[in-house]
């Protein structure tokens, strides 16, 4: 091995330790109690140090939420999962998916979806334009799936996005914050929200409802994908 290649190696070891002990300063004790210091305290760095891998902490917390963005879209990838059965169980299973990933990784799901003290990532879509690429992705899946006869004709697929989305959230944020009831499931929870949500899809709600987008979404026309 060269040299340039043994300190190339070093210095990817070195961010991945910055990057591991942030993200559970971050989960652990909230994004605003953190310091560039702490971080350096836990991998017994001095903080000029940190700041020659990363220029603040905000650009710590992006590389993570970068990370974690890849994780939550690489079930396209994954060829173990049983292929869907019809248009409505892929939709279905891309929302179970979700909820997988704040099971699967919980601290970055906690960080990109929970704490509020983040940077907000919908103020620097710039920086994250595979997201929007992949939520065009998504929604042209959800449409073929509509066309398909999985949800009324005409119905807006950025809505169908929107509606499972947040039903897929609400039940990964019950389970995380530790709010479900004593002896409750939180799978079971998270089928039957996201299965109620379908059939109010299928039986027609969302038809009419047209939902404002995101910055992401602006250089992509996700209601005239082929």
């Amino acid at each position: 091995m060269g040299v340039k290649e043994r300190q190339e190696r070093e210095r990817e070891a070195v961010s991945r330790a910055i990057l591991d002990a942030a993200r559970e300063l971050f989960v652990t004790h909230g994004y605003q109690e953190v310091s560039i210091r702490k971080i350096a305290d836990r991998i017994e760095y001095s903080p000029a140090a940190i700041y020659g891998y990363f220029p603040s902490k905000d650009d710590i917390f992006f590389a993570l939420a970068e990370e974690g963005f890849r994780l939550l879209f690489s079930y396209g990838h994954d060829r173990e999962r049983r292929p869907p059965v019809d248009a409505t169980d892929a939709m279905r299973q891309m929302f179970w998916r979700y909820y997988e990933f704040s099971k699967e990784h919980p601290e970055y799901f906690a960080l990109m979806f929970l704490d509020r003290s983040v940077p907000r990532i919908r103020d620097h879509w710039d920086r994250f334009g595979f997201v929007g690429q992949m939520k065009h992705d998504m929604v042209g899946r959800i449409q073929q799936a509509i066309d398909a006869g999985a949800c009324p004709a005409g119905t807006p697929a950025h809505t169908v996005f929107r509606v499972l989305l947040t039903a897929a959230h609400g039940a990964a944020a019950l389970r995380l914050c530790d709010r479900l009831a004593p002896g409750e499931d939180g799978d079971v929870l998270a089928r039957a929200t996201i299965d109620a949500a379908l059939r109010g899809l299928q039986a027609g709600a969302g038809h009419d409802l047209q939902l404002p987008q995101y910055p992401c979404d602006e250089h992509v026309d996700v209601e005239k994908r082929q």
